[in-house]
């Protein structure tokens, strides 16, 4: 800006000045040829008076290299001339000043040399005989005169142009000076010139506007940043580059990445074929789909093109956690196929020794151990359609009643129902504790009860111990089931709790359990929010202990 000041300040003087010197030029040119046409006539005046009382004897008396004066006879013809002789020179009578003379009285004309560098000023004079006396006079022209004064005038120029230069810096820098003092971020704080008062206003409205949209911006990406960091599900971000444009703390654990990424290509942290392919896809056709496996666990990946404007502006990413779901279906086609097991073992018992039987082939002595053993298959049928029909309440999570339960209670009842059991296999049960009040569903923290009991006096060995314990803390309610049985491997300790597992399978049958009772258990712990483990040696007991929060 100081620049465009300095040669428009600079261009301008340089103008004036070269129009100054023109026009002072011309004016004193014409002012000074006009005085000295209004000379020549007083001297032509004066030389008429003169000739018209002597003749041609004044004429002759006359010596002047500047004036030039000649006498045309009424034809034309030159009579006399001071710069020239008669006898050579031609006819004046067309001559401009001559004619005008002729016919008015009076004649001026002015001619310039072939070289444009002179003119001659001509003033013509009728005399009382009809003759007509002209003088003239050279001059330079107004071009000679500049080119004369060309020394002076470029001095002048030059001292103008530096003169105005200096000024022009000057005036530049002043005027540039407190512009470069604007404090921008507080327009209008600013005492800079009057003129600037209206910008300085629209710059303040304009940061006020501009502060408002990044405020509105930051919360709405602060919001976006909250939404997507609390999400479980991957989510990133890529523009039409491939380039990652947002990804959230779910996907940086997925890749394993530590550093920010964003800016680099999305390549470079996922390259397996089924990515690109599906990339490629959803490129073509908006959206891509495909399941795979990272870290362990079963993904489900969404990748979905952004349009905007009739053109693509990027993808999304979005990948789910199904591994719960995969293993939920897993676990729902063995359970099928185990159920369908489980059912089809006591119905062909039933079947086959029903069949026997109506057939005539079974004895009459032995058709007492054919009917205990339907009702025995009859009643393993029921327990097995029983312990089906609880898991699958459990698996809906359906709403249950709840109320305060008494664990020791509740325990001193499965100790009186088992008794008969307990009896049977020579195991003594034992129950000790506090009262343990919880909030809960009693039917289901009964079947806790129950099955643990249940399965310490099963797996017992004749002669054994069930001991029940119920123990309170500030905080929870503690249910422990031990018992000096056969024990369980540590191998199995994790599976127990899978639906049908069974360590001894020989045992089992024989025990009439259904492999459901411990699934049972392990899933009306977790819709009470407790936890349950496990500690156990072959040959020296079980320990089972469930710890719920106390009300």
């Amino acid at each position: 800006m100081t620049s465009k000041i300095f040669k428009s300040i600079v261009s301008v003087a340089v103008a004036a000045i070269t129009a100054c010197l023109v026009i002072i030029t011309g004016v004193l040119y014409s002012y000074f040829g006009n005085l000295q046409q209004t000379q020549l006539k007083d001297e032509l005046s004066l030389a008429a008076n003169a000739v018209e009382q002597m003749g041609e004897g004044y004429l002759e008396t006359l010596d002047s290299d500047r004036y030039r004066l000649t006498w045309v006879d009424t034809d034309g013809t030159v009579i006399f001339d001071s710069h020239a002789d008669v006898a050579s020179m031609e006819n004046h009578k067309n001559r401009e000043e001559i004619a005008q003379a002729f016919k008015h009285g009076f004649g001026s004309s002015i001619r310039h040399s072939t070289t444009l560098t002179e003119e001659t000023i001509y003033e013509a004079v009728l005399l009382d005989d009809g003759s007509v006396l002209r003088i003239s006079v050279s001059r330079a022209t107004a071009v000679v005169l500049i080119w004369g004064m060309a020394q002076p005038i470029a001095l002048v120029l030059v001292i103008a142009i530096a003169l105005s230069a200096w000024l022009a810096r000057s005036m530049a820098m002043r005027i540039v000076e407190p512009m470069n003092k604007l404090n921008l971020e507080k327009p209008l704080e600013n005492e800079a010139y009057e003129e600037l008062s209206p910008l300085l206003r629209r710059i303040h409205a304009q940061h006020q506007e501009i502060k408002h949209q990044m405020l509105t911006l930051k919360q709405k990406q602060d919001e976006f940043d909250q939404i997507t960091g609390n999400m479980k599900e991957v989510l990133i971000l890529l523009d039409n580059n491939g380039r990652i444009i947002s990804i959230n703390p779910a996907a940086k654990r997925l890749y394993e990445v530590q550093k920010d990424c964003t800016g680099d290509d999305f390549f470079t942290i996922d390259r397996k074929q089924d990515m690109r392919l599906a990339i490629n896809e959803a490129n073509e056709k908006g959206n891509a789909y495909f399941h795979t496996k990272k870290n362990g666990r079963d993904y489900q990946f969404d990748v979905s093109r952004i349009d905007s404007d009739g053109k693509m502006r990027g993808l999304v990413v979005l990948a789910f956690d199904v591994t719960e779901q995969v293993n939920a279906e897993k676990h729902r086609r063995e359970f099928t196929a185990n159920v369908s097991h489980e059912l089809k073992t006591p119905l062909q018992t039933i079947i086959g020794s029903a069949e026997l039987m109506e057939i005539g082939i079974v004895k009459e002595e032995d058709m007492p151990r054919f009917v205990k053993t339907i009702r025995r298959e009859a009643t393993r049928l029921v327990s097995l359609i029983d312990d089906i029909i609880r898991l699958s309440q459990l698996d809906e999570g359906a709403e249950m009643q709840t109320e305060d339960v008494s664990l020791k209670v509740v325990a001193e009842e499965v100790k009186e129902t088992l008794s008969d059991a307990a009896k049977l296999k020579g195991v003594q049960v034992e129950l000790s504790g506090d009262d343990g009040l919880i909030k809960g569903v009693r039917r289901l923290l009964y079947e806790v009860v129950y099955n643990l009991c249940d399965n310490a006096i099963k797996y017992n060995k004749s002669g054994g111990w069930v001991k029940i314990a119920v123990e309170e803390t500030d905080n929870n309610v503690k249910l422990s089931v031990s018992d000096n049985g056969m024990g369980i491997p540590a191998e199995h300790h994790e599976k127990i709790f899978e639906r049908f597992y069974r360590v001894d399978k020989s045992h089992s049958k024989q025990s009439g359990g259904t492999g459901l009772g411990l699934s049972i258990v392990k899933h009306a712990v977790q819709y009470h929010h407790g936890k349950i483990s496990i500690e156990s040696q072959p040959d020296v007991g079980t320990t089972i202990s469930v710890v719920f929060d106390k009300v």
